[in-house]
């Protein structure tokens, strides 16, 4: 594990824990929400990917993907990501297909750092995305991309999370919870 990935030493309410965690899923799995709540648990800062794909490129998702296409969102999505994994110290959501891209897998497989798997299932899914207008690849038929999507995604998903947590009947501030508890268990027998 590489010393900038380490449990560190803290005298707050994050004594012992990671110093950084990622949270991935299926898109409406909760992963910015959640992860937003499991910052303030564990006194850290918070970056959902899109926000640094965004601040990178100076241009909206949808606009990226609109203009440019899903390729070229998915390599300005893999750089940040990338770049946050080395200078990043907090909780990092990433976007639902982040882990399509190898150099992203490969990036967090390397890295040391916990990955979290949020899980649901699809009708669940389907009810917290509503029409999908907000989010690109669900745009027209969220229900039936969801499915495509799972059955793409999961495989790739649960091969690098170390941590899987079934959100379907846990509000965010609880999965939040429950994911800083299993972390506390995590970092002591690292």
């Amino acid at each position: 594990m590489s010393a900038r990935f380490c449990v560190a030493a803290r005298s707050d309410a994050s004594a012992g824990m990671s110093p950084k965690v990622v949270l991935v899923g299926l898109p409406g799995v909760g992963k910015t929400t959640t992860g937003r709540r499991l910052a303030k648990i564990l006194v850290l800062p918070f970056a959902d990917s899109d926000d640094l794909v965004e601040a990178a490129t100076g241009r909206c998702v949808g606009d990226i993907f609109a203009e440019s296409g899903e390729p070229a969102f998915r390599a300005a999505e893999s750089s940040a990501i990338r770049a946050a994994l080395v200078d990043f110290d907090g909780v990092l959501a990433l976007g639902g297909g982040a882990l399509t891209v190898s150099s992203t897998r490969d990036a967090l497989s390397s890295c040391g750092v916990p990955v979290v798997l949020l899980e649901a299932p699809i009708p669940t899914l389907v009810a917290r995305v509503g029409d999908g207008t907000t989010r690109p690849l669900l745009s027209g038929d969220p229900s039936g991309r969801l499915v495509a999507l799972a059955e793409q995604r999961r495989p790739v998903y649960a091969d690098l999370a170390g941590l899987r947590i079934d959100t379907t009947h846990r509000n965010p501030g609880q999965v939040a919870s429950l994911i800083a508890a299993r972390l506390h268990r995590w970092s002591r027998n690292q």
